[in-house]
């Protein structure tokens, strides 16, 4: 009997150890979620600090290259990166057109994968214009979409949906006349409407890590 107990108990430990080891061998690929609490309080809307967790999103509508509407709904049950730029930017929006255009490449074949650059100067960034852009980078518009429209609707998007800049970086932070936004940020949302990742557009390594993220995420 003690016999039996001994081999019993060696088994049991034997087990153990391996789904232990299991554990700790198996890469964790999961993604955090980021919500308003853990975002540099410096870019976080007083209205939203108290916030630790159930961040989306809000809905919007603006216009694509085409003059078509566009709003979030386009976005559901997509994995999608956003960015913010303008189409006279000769500083860092050329290098993150290019990155984005070389995601967008790389992705083209996952059909749950979106990508969107909205213009922080809607009233330069007419529909005419950002088709004019879309055309010379040669942008799928099945997958990537350019916006403009109404100033403060970008802005408000800006700060109190993705965090890209903190609430009055100048102006009144109210998407006024003098109110201006300029990010290397892109911001990578999950199929919930969920921020799940900050990458520095500028960066090549950043942006290969957003690349295999995104996959990470359509997975989940």
């Amino acid at each position: 009997m003690k016999k039996y107990l001994g081999l019993i108990i060696v088994g049991l430990i034997f087990i153990i150890g391996s789904i232990i080891a299991g554990i700790l061998l198996t890469p964790d690929n999961s993604l955090r979620v980021f919500d308003p609490a853990d975002v540099n309080p410096i870019l976080v809307d007083d209205s939203l600090k108290d916030l630790a967790e159930g961040h989306r999103v809000k809905p919007f509508k603006l216009l694509d290259q085409h003059g078509n509407e566009t709003s979030d709904q386009w976005l559901d049950d997509k994995v999608y990166v956003i960015d913010f730029f303008f189409t006279t930017c000769q500083s860092i929006c050329p290098i993150m057109t290019s990155q984005m255009d070389r995601a967008a490449n790389s992705l083209s074949d996952e059909d749950e994968v979106r990508f969107l650059s909205v213009s922080v100067i809607p009233q330069q960034d007419s529909v005419p214009v950002l088709k004019a852009y879309a055309d010379r980078i040669e942008i799928d518009y099945d997958q990537w979409r350019l916006l403009t429209g109404d100033k403060q609707q970008i802005y408000e998007m800006a700060r109190k949906s993705y965090f890209v800049l903190k609430p009055a970086e100048t102006g009144e932070g109210d998407g006024g006349v003098s109110d201006f936004i300029h990010t290397n940020n892109f911001v990578l949302v999950d199929k919930q409407k969920r921020i799940r990742g900050y990458y520095d557009g500028t960066n090549t390594k950043d942006v290969d890590r957003l690349i295999k993220e995104v996959k990470i995420l359509l997975t989940e």
